[in-house]
Parts: structure tokens; C-alpha cells; sequence
């Protein structure tokens, strides 16, 4: 199983977690950066829904949002400077170790 959502807050990371739990699979939590904050920026203005009517943040919004700091072992994925195929090659690789 795999949910994927945005989780800055440690209460729904916890309810993400008690998810896995509860079905009895395998819970690693995985955080996706990009600390380049020009690339970041590019990335959220540029960016398109394929939910129609889904409105998306904008740039001010994502900085303004309370971002609480992870207090367990997490998977950290980094992605300034590379293509898609590339951080997510490197997770499935990271991920065979909890398997």
C-alpha cells in the first residue's frame, strides 16, 4: 500500500502511520524535499492538476503553511537538480531495506 498526500503536521503523519499499522504492512514514512528554493519555486508556479477544479497553493501559501519537524526515522528524498526518474529510482532502491 501506498498513500501519497502532504503531511506537515505530525498529527497527520501519525494518522497516516496508524493506517499502515492497522493493515498490517510495512509503515515507512518518506519525506520529499527540494532545499533548492528558486527550483521549488519554478516547480509550484509551474505545476498543472489532472483533478479538474482542484485549486492548487500558490508560492505564498506553501511558505506561510505550519511545517512541523519530523521527530521519528523517516526516508529523506531530495530533489533539487534532478530529473523525476531519479529521486524515485533512489527510493525504490532505499526501500528495499524495510522490505
Amino acid at each position: 500500500m501506498i498513500a501519497e498526500s502532504v503531511n506537515p503536521l505530525a498529527v497527520t503523519r501519525d494518522a497516516w502511520r496508524d493506517v499502515g499499522i492497522a493493515a498490517g504492512v510495512p509503515a515507512v514514512e518518506v519525506e520529499v524535499v527540494c532545499p533548492d528554493t528558486a527550483e521549488h519555486r519554478r516547480r509550484i508556479t509551474t505545476r498543472s492538476s489532472d483533478i479538474p477544479g482542484l485549486p492548487q497553493p500558490d508560492w505564498q501559501q506553501i511558505l506561510d503553511r505550519d511545517h512541523q519537524p519530523w521527530d521519528r526515522e523517516h526516508v529523506v528524498v531530495d530533489t533539487a537538480g534532478q530529473e523525476p526518474q531519479e529521486p524515485l529510482a533512489s527510493l525504490v532502491r532505499r526501500l528495499h531495506a524495510y522490505a
